[in-house]
């Protein structure tokens, strides 16, 4: 018989591992993405997945050697242009089922969050990329063209898992349109329109299906792009609360009364003291809305003369809390940077289909995904499972006394079984180690046991 080569050896040795356990084709599977001939759709996906693991692109791996163990350009390319192809359900799916492998390795004490941010997904060579449209990147003020990535992460603040995107157009500088050959009745239609919605929008459905899925945190994490009033009015209707930074623009602040604005607010905020000489003033305050809100003025990093503002709708957080909790958001902004310059993020594939920015953009999120649980693996000692735990409580219910008797009354036993000469050197030095002992040992040993 010949062994016949399994379409899942192409996986790494070093992937294979992670992907089976994560259930990776499963989800794909109950997401409904397959094909009814051809390669199937979870061929396929192995095969993009591990494009990065072979150092070339789509590309360079049809010119090399092995490009006739490979199937042809459009077989890949009409797998990922399908419009039908429920994405979204496929990593909402893949990264909740990872959160609560994660769950289990840490306590109920620890604080979660989903995060919330944007970045660039420039195709500045591109012009006839659908829903194409110009934006301003706010870091150094130029205009790009692209989209923005609006992305929904989860974060215990060790090991971060990203659940959702969406490629957000405009309709005010959209170069391109949806294309008029799209079947309207698609989830891939779906996504177009979504792309031209606002991103507080976006993000509500975002926390629905979120929750939905079954996955869960303590609190939202923003920039000071999306802490509004109304945004942080529908984030608290879903049982969650917000901490974000704020941004020093024309919003109004409730004191006595009396609005007031942010320079104004900070004026009026008593100083906090101790220690913590970053921590300058802090204060309760009720936005417009009449929502109650703790807003904490921390020294700027980089400019010791001006501060930064932190808001927070949780009441019982401390200043230090408040800070230590926004922290985690830096995490999104670390994979945002790793996506675009170690997992090929919008540079892998160059379609002109909006399907085909969505389907590999997930496959992207995917590769993070397993990269972070086998992080976790490998730096938290707990993923060596509850067997150690059950161990150590074991051995910690057989009092150190009672182990101490018995490893006398066994020597003494052995002693009264061997010859008598033997005997006679087992007890001796049995007896020599006894006199040897403390004297606070001496006292947990019962007389019997002594007397050799």
């Amino acid at each position: 018989m010949i062994d016949q080569k399994q379409p899942c050896n192409q996986l790494p040795k070093e992937i294979k591992p992670a992907f089976e356990e994560l259930h990776v084709l499963k989800h794909l599977k109950d997401a409904k993405i397959s094909k009814k001939f051809g390669y199937s759709a979870a061929y396929l996906y192995q095969l993009v997945f591990v494009l990065l693991f072979h150092q070339k692109n789509w590309f360079r791996l049809l010119q090399s050697e092995k490009a006739e163990s490979f199937p042809g350009k459009d077989a890949v390319y009409r797998f990922l242009n399908h419009t039908k192809f429920a994405w979204r359900q496929f990593l909402l799916s893949l990264s909740t089922a990872t959160i609560h492998k994660v769950e289990t390795l840490t306590s109920d004490e620890r604080v979660t969050a989903f995060i919330f941010d944007d970045s660039m997904f420039d195709r500045n060579r591109s012009k006839a990329v659908e829903l194409l449209a110009r934006f301003k990147d706010h870091a150094t003020g130029a205009y790009y063209k692209g989209f923005r990535m609006l992305t929904m992460g989860w974060s215990d603040s060790h090991s971060f898992i990203p659940m959702d995107f969406a490629l957000l157009s405009s309709v005010k500088s959209q170069i391109n349109g949806i294309s008029e050959w799209t079947d309207k009745r698609t989830v891939g239609y779906k996504r177009r329109e979504e792309a031209l919605l606002s991103a507080p929008k976006v993000i509500a459905s975002m926390i629905d299906r979120a929750i939905a899925a079954g996955a869960s945190a303590s609190y939202a994490l923003m920039d000071s792009w999306f802490t509004h009033a109304p945004l942080i009015k529908e984030i608290l209707d879903r049982g969650l609360h917000v901490i974000g930074m704020i941004k020093n623009d024309n919003k109004r602040y409730l004191v006595g009364g009396i609005r007031l604005n942010l320079k104004e607010l900070y004026l009026v905020a008593p100083q906090v003291e101790g220690k913590k000489s970053d921590i300058l003033r802090c204060i309760r305050t009720e936005l417009v809305a009449g929502i109650p809100v703790l807003v904490v003025f921390i020294r700027h990093r980089s400019k010791k003369k001006e501060w930064l503002a932190i808001l927070s709708t949780d009441l019982t957080l401390t200043p230090q809390e408040v800070i230590s909790t926004y922290t985690m958001r830096w995490n999104i902004e670390v994979f945002f940077k790793c996506a675009k310059s170690m997992l090929r993020l919008q540079k892998e594939f160059q379609g002109l289909s909006y399907d085909l920015l969505v389907s590999h953009t997930t496959i992207v999120f995917s590769r993070y995904i397993l990269l972070a649980w086998q992080h976790r693996q490998s730096t938290d000692q707990r993923t060596l499972g509850g067997l150690f735990y059950l161990l150590c409580d074991e051995v910690s219910t057989l009092d150190w006394v009672v182990a101490l008797q018995q490893l006398i009354d066994l020597i003494s036993e052995v002693a009264t079984k061997a010859s008598k000469k033997l005997s006679k050197l087992i007890k001796s030095q049995l007896q020599q180690w006894i006199v040897g002992l403390p004297s606070y040992l001496k006292a947990y040993l019962p007389i019997s046991g002594c007397e050799v």
